[in-house]
């Protein structure tokens, strides 16, 4: 892996290099094993946070897990393309837009003992920014090159926080055109509940059933290109004791194990179907 710029990392996108890099400030990794239609993203992996915001913060760094996405990188990690965010979602949240990206609360809690300053906020929303270049360079070019494309944006959610039962996998859809791609949408909730986990741990999928869809990084690629389809992916946390802060790799090699045949064959007749 190359640590590189940002102007280097869209060079090598635009001229279809085939690399694996992290941004040069370690925010978030890149790989391109070929270039094909369909791209992973895992923008909650992240559990790094910048040590000089570490005296102001009150959420303590068990806090800050039960609230990321972990392993939501390795789920996806055989794909070809792979977006990552390396940061913790505390520092800035690359689900959300620029504005409501660095949070002063968290979850009902107050975050920082001292309001960040202006320097602060922006060195974390510059971050932000990059990250969203290349992200716009990446989709660019798929759909450039193939004419449509679709993204597998991963992340997972704390099922035992919800008083009701709630399903293993939730594809929120509110935001992308279902009329248009309602078929594809429901062949992704369908595979998915055929997937077998270890432990007996059941697999169900609904969609829009915990959330509905509505991050920013779902709502820039849809609103920024018209041919490619977001899949807001959301797994719950059976892969871990969320409470007791220990993560079961077997489950989530398993995972892991089904996405790598389910998730090429679903961008496979995604893509069959809607070429032109």
């Amino acid at each position: 892996m190359e640590r590189l710029s940002i102007a280097a990392i869209i060079s090598k996108i635009n001229n279809e290099e085939l690399f694996h890099a992290v941004a040069d400030d370690y925010s978030f990794t890149l790989k391109i094993d070929d270039y094909v239609h369909y791209a992973c993203a895992a923008v909650h992996d992240g559990h790094q946070f910048r040590k000089d915001l570490w005296d102001n913060c009150i959420h303590t760094e068990y806090e800050r897990w039960y609230e990321e996405d972990p392993e939501t990188k390795n789920m996806v990690m055989s794909h070809p393309i792979l977006i990552a965010g390396c940061d913790s979602r505390f520092e800035y949240d690359l689900n959300r837009d620029p504005e409501n990206a660095v949070f002063e609360t968290a979850w009902g809690k107050q975050l920082w003992h001292e309001p960040l300053s202006k320097v602060e906020k922006n060195k974390s929303l510059d971050k932000h920014a990059n990250f969203y270049k290349v992200a716009h360079a990446l989709v660019s070019k798929l759909e450039a090159k193939f004419g449509l494309a679709i993204v597998y944006d991963m992340h997972s959610y704390n099922w035992q926080r919800w008083d009701r039962e709630v399903p293993t996998w939730n594809l929120g859809t509110s935001n992308v055109d279902n009329d248009r791609f309602g078929d594809d949408i429901e062949a992704w909730r369908k595979s998915l509940s055929e997937f077998k986990f270890p432990h007996d741990i059941k697999s169900t999928s609904k969609i829009n059933d915990t959330f509905q869809g509505n991050g920013y990084f779902l709502k820039f690629i849809t609103q920024n290109f018209q041919n490619t389809l977001v899949l807001a992916t959301e797994i719950a946390k059976v892969y871990c004791d969320e409470y007791d802060y220990v993560m079961y790799p077997e489950v989530v090699a398993a995972v892991e194990a089904q996405l790598k045949t389910r998730l090429p064959e679903h961008a496979s007749n995604f893509y069959k179907k809607h070429k032109k």
